[in-house]
């Protein structure tokens, strides 16, 4: 049956559990990477420690303030296209009352019910709540359990500052007890690689993707990284001095 209120998209939206995750985990990787980059290519130009700390902490600060940022438009930007689906479905409900009630019984044939069955579901689930009926099956949105924007920066902030204070701490604390720039480096990557490997199994793990290929991924990326920034600055430590 032709829908007389326009067409409406039937696919899925995040919920607020695998965007608190996907937050975290990518607020923990990018701290451990973009810091572990930076710290390992500028004790690959220098061994001044007062450099390194300080370049570090600044680092650390600008990028959990742009996580935080980033993660907070994001989700609001999200949050009010699910808050302007929500509207737009009460309106409907509103307004075109059958239609709405026939497009449900639809949408579970659709999933395999019986046309007598379907219609009954549609009608009991619209006599209790018809508005979490709808955006339940046609966009998968809870309307009482929308992601928080400021929770979801905060949880970036605070995952970015844990992943990154481990190659910041591994620089500073192997350099500072006066061990050989390179094996100080050396160090920072190993620690770098086993933190990389733990965020990307334990969010591979809690979202329920396959675990070694998760990690792979990950620890593959950040060895990249890296090896770049470590040849970067060689080179240029090589050229300045």
């Amino acid at each position: 049956m032709a829908l007389l209120h326009g067409f409406e998209p039937h696919d899925a939206a995040s919920n607020s559990r695998l965007n608190w995750l996907r937050a975290g985990v990518l607020g923990a990787n990018d701290g451990i990477v973009s810091i572990a980059a930076l710290v390992v290519g500028i004790a690959a130009a220098t061994s001044d420690v007062a450099v390194i700390f300080l370049t570090g902490i600044a680092a650390l600060i600008a990028g959990a303030v742009s996580m935080g940022l980033g993660e907070y438009v994001s989700v609001s930007s999200q949050r009010d296209s699910e808050l302007a689906w929500i509207n737009k479905e009460k309106r409907e409900l509103d307004m075109f009352p059958d239609e709405e009630l026939d497009e449900l019984a639809e949408l579970y044939e659709k999933e395999g019910l019986s046309k007598e069955t379907a219609r009954k579901v549609a009608e009991e689930l619209t006599a209790k709540d018809a508005l979490k009926a709808h955006l339940k099956i046609e966009l998968n949105i809870d309307h009482e359990d929308l992601t928080n924007p400021v929770h979801a920066a905060i949880s970036s902030i605070v995952s970015f500052l844990a992943g990154a204070i481990i190659p910041l701490a591994a620089i500073l604390i192997t350099v500072g007890t006066g061990m050989a720039t390179l094996w100080a480096i050396v160090i920072t990557f190993a620690a770098t690689i086993v933190a990389l490997g733990l965020t990307g199994g334990i969010g591979a793990y809690v979202g329920g993707s396959p675990v070694p290929r998760s990690v792979f991924r990950v620890v593959i990326g950040g060895a990249i990284a890296l090896a770049i920034t470590y040849g970067i600055g060689t080179l240029f430590g090589h050229t300045i001095a």
